[in-house]
């Protein structure tokens, strides 16, 4: 997740720490200000479907996506940013309902940094784990493929 800083206005005050949750800092495919997507754009570069882009907007987990006069989704470069970030949550396993817990959170401000941040330290520490157990049964795969390679070689049944 990338995070930015945006000065306040009274010259003594920290700057204010926004949280974009960007996963990475692809280039999107139009700039911003011309950034208007539709749901077929927004399938087609993030490999998602509609309807799995339609459920996120309905359990909010992709709150507040605008909508042109006739009521079609737009999506914007946020937008984009905020599904790669998905992403990658989904990729660590962590539940849906965490996820929408954490864009609850953000949605609610910067006063939930410190909850933002042990959920994602919880879901990290579960990485780690699986990442042990992976290395563990990637030990056992390699063990095995060793054997077999060292095996003598079956006669031809004739």
């Amino acid at each position: 997740m990338m995070e930015t800083t945006t000065p306040l206005p009274t010259p003594d005050a920290a700057p204010a720490r926004v949280d974009v949750c960007a996963a990475a800092p692809d280039p999107h495919p139009r700039p911003d200000g011309r950034d208007r997507y539709t749901i077929s754009e927004v399938v087609l570069h993030t490999g998602l479907t509609a309807h799995t882009l339609r459920w996120y907007e309905r359990i909010g987990l992709l709150p507040d996506v605008d909508r042109s006069h006739t009521g079609q989704r737009r999506y914007s470069n946020r937008d984009l940013d905020w599904l790669a970030f998905v992403g990658k949550l989904r990729l660590t396993g962590m539940p849906v309902a965490d996820m929408v817990r954490y864009a609850e959170l953000v949605r609610l401000g910067e006063h939930t940094f410190d909850e933002r941040r042990e959920l994602l330290a919880s879901t990290r520490r579960d990485v780690l784990r699986r990442i042990d157990e992976l290395q563990d049964t990637l030990a056992v795969l390699d063990h095995k493929i060793n054997f077999y390679a060292g095996a003598p070689e079956a006669p031809d049944r004739g």
